[in-house]
């Protein structure tokens, strides 16, 4: 026979081949990469969501977790961590994934439910146990004799919230004087005597190795330090007043989409909304979008003026680039750290 024609027999072979080869199998693991005290959580919520995803499938799955400050997982996954899901604290680093790498979808805020925030929560405080220094507010954070613990705003989304917060309570209390909160935050900043890159080395630098007096972090964390280092060591305040923070879910799109772990991607998202998971999520404390659940329990999370990011600040593009963007607010009043 023919070369030429050995070649074309060869490649419509290998066509044929191809064309009743059977589809590569979805993949049976996903990454979620998630923030830095989200540990215990998301360990609960895969337990969980594996379970249900057998009884609904037959099929096991598994759900890897990485934990970190979200801007440092931001980054990462920038750099190539092949995340299939995000679950982050703060709406700045997943749309980042947009901007920048076209990881994430432009319109990833509507792909779920309340702005793609399944549960919310607060800065509160973490203070010595009988609260020594009579800790009850934000004001009380920038007084010479109180040392303040919280992670670095440059690198956690938790510490964002903080920043923020103090910053509305303090246009809130000044009439919106800028120069007034400018000055506030600035002394907030200057009472922290360690700045950790996540929430939970915070939560060890004031536990563990007894640095400073009040702890500030998300509400559902002040309640599991409490839970873990007991009663005797800590108590919890919630301010009167303080921010609403919001934890923002999107599926990695480039990466689902090239694993195959799309539908096993956005299942895994969608059960944080059902009642299974808003119960679960409830019971470590996050505060839930459900309203029945929330109801059901009332009486762990105490009442709370909620100031938002759009309401004081116009919302998150404009908060980053006034506040956290290169020479900004953080930059000014971060001086001399």
């Amino acid at each position: 026979m023919h070369a030429a024609v050995l070649r074309r027999a060869a490649f419509a072979f290998g066509l044929l081949a191809l064309s009743v080869a059977p589809a590569a199998a979805a993949p049976d693991t996903i990454l979620n990469v998630s923030y830095d005290i989200g540990r215990e959580l998301y360990a609960a919520v895969d337990t969980a969501f594996t379970a249900d995803w057998k009884a609904r499938t037959g099929a096991d799955v598994t759900v890897n977790q990485s934990h970190a400050g979200t801007s440092k997982q931001a980054r990462a996954i920038l750099e190539g961590l092949e995340a299939d899901v995000v679950t982050f604290n703060q709406e700045l680093d997943v749309q980042v994934l947009a901007d920048k790498g076209q990881l994430v979808a432009a319109d990833w805020k509507s792909k779920f439910p309340n702005n793609a925030s399944p549960y919310y929560s607060l800065p509160a405080f973490v203070v010595r146990s009988g609260n020594p220094k009579q800790v009850k507010s934000w004001d009380d954070l920038i007084r010479d004799d109180v040392k303040v613990v919280f992670p670095n705003p440059k690198t956690s989304g938790n510490a964002r919230y903080t920043y923020l917060a103090a910053y509305a309570y303090a246009l809130k209390t000044n009439n919106g004087d800028e120069a007034k909160a400018d000055a506030f935050v600035k002394k907030l900043l200057a009472n922290v005597p360690v700045f950790d890159t996540g929430g939970r080395g915070s939560t060890t630098t004031f536990v563990e190795r007894g640095i400073g007096d009040v702890l500030v972090t998300f509400e559902a964390e002040t309640a599991a330090v409490k839970k873990e280092y007991g009663a005797d060591k800590v108590d919890v305040v919630v301010p009167p007043v303080s921010l609403l923070a919001e934890f923002p879910v999107a599926v990695v799109d480039k990466v689902a989409d090239r694993r195959g772990s799309r539908e096993l991607a956005t299942a895994y998202l969608n059960w944080l909304y059902e009642p299974k998971g808003q119960e679960l999520i409830a019971s470590f404390n996050n505060r839930v979008q459900d309203p029945k659940i929330m109801e059901a329990n009332k009486d762990r999370f105490p009442a709370v003026e909620l100031l938002s990011v759009d309401d004081v600040f116009g919302g998150w593009k404009k908060a980053n680039e006034t506040h956290f963007a290169s020479g900004g607010k953080l930059d000014q009043v971060f001086v001399g750290r």
